[in-house]
Order: structure tokens, then C-alpha cells, then sequence
């Protein structure tokens, strides 16, 4: 279940990135993700605080924090991060961007990826 929350926050971030500014510094930021499988699954709040920037085409990010995590049966702290990246072709606007991410759990630690590639129209 958690790694399907990470997967679900990682690619809400990439759509943030693929689309930010030219805004660069320091942020804190706060998300949830929740899963709902037959009723409420879990949910993971991200407290983080984090750096974006990048120049022309070019944009980047890394965050780290805490997260709480709601397994239905009881909320815990781990720790978790992202690092990501996006690159926009001028000409086109297509937007080409990637994510790594990782969380502590009781057992081990998760990992996810994300990749894309957006369009507008």
C-alpha cells in the first residue's frame, strides 16, 4: 500500500514540476496522498522542506522530511525524499520529466521512479 501512495504523491509532483516557474530557492511542502480499495486504504502526509531551481529549459528539485503515515490502524513517522528533474523543449512545450522517491518503513525501506512526458495543447 505504501508504495502505491508514493507512486500516486511522485506523480502529482512531477505535474507541479513539469509545469512551475522560473522560480528558484528554498520551499517547505506540505501533501497527502490517500488509496481507497474498497473504502479508505491508508494515507501519507509529506512535511518537507526542499530546493528547486534550474535555468531556461532546464529545472530540478530534491525534498526531504518527515511522513506520517496512516495505515488505517494506527499513524507512524518515517522519513522520506525526492529528487526529480524536467526538461522543456522550446519549439513544442514538450516537457519531459523524472522522479525518484523513497520512504522508511517498519520493515524496509520503498523506492519508486516516475517518468513522462506532457503535452499541451
Amino acid at each position: 500500500m505504501i508504495k502505491s501512495l508514493i507512486v500516486s504523491g511522485a506523480v502529482a509532483t512531477a505535474a507541479a514540476l513539469a509545469s512551475s516557474g522560473a522560480y528558484a530557492g528554498p520551499y517547505a511542502n506540505i501533501e497527502n496522498n490517500a488509496s481507497y480499495v474498497d473504502g479508505f486504504s491508508g494515507a501519507v502526509t509529506d512535511l518537507a522542506v526542499g530546493y528547486e531551481g534550474g535555468e531556461g529549459p532546464y529545472n530540478f528539485y530534491a525534498q526531504g522530511g518527515f511522513a506520517l503515515v496512516d495505515d488505517t490502524d494506527e499513524i507512524s513517522t518515517q522519513l522520506s525524499g525526492k529528487v526529480g528533474a524536467a526538461i522543456t523543449l522550446a519549439d513544442s512545450g514538450l516537457n519531459f520529466y523524472g522522479e525518484f522517491s523513497g520512504i522508511t518503513t517498519d520493515d524496509e525501506p520503498a523506492f519508486a521512479t516516475k517518468a513522462g512526458v506532457k503535452l499541451p495543447f
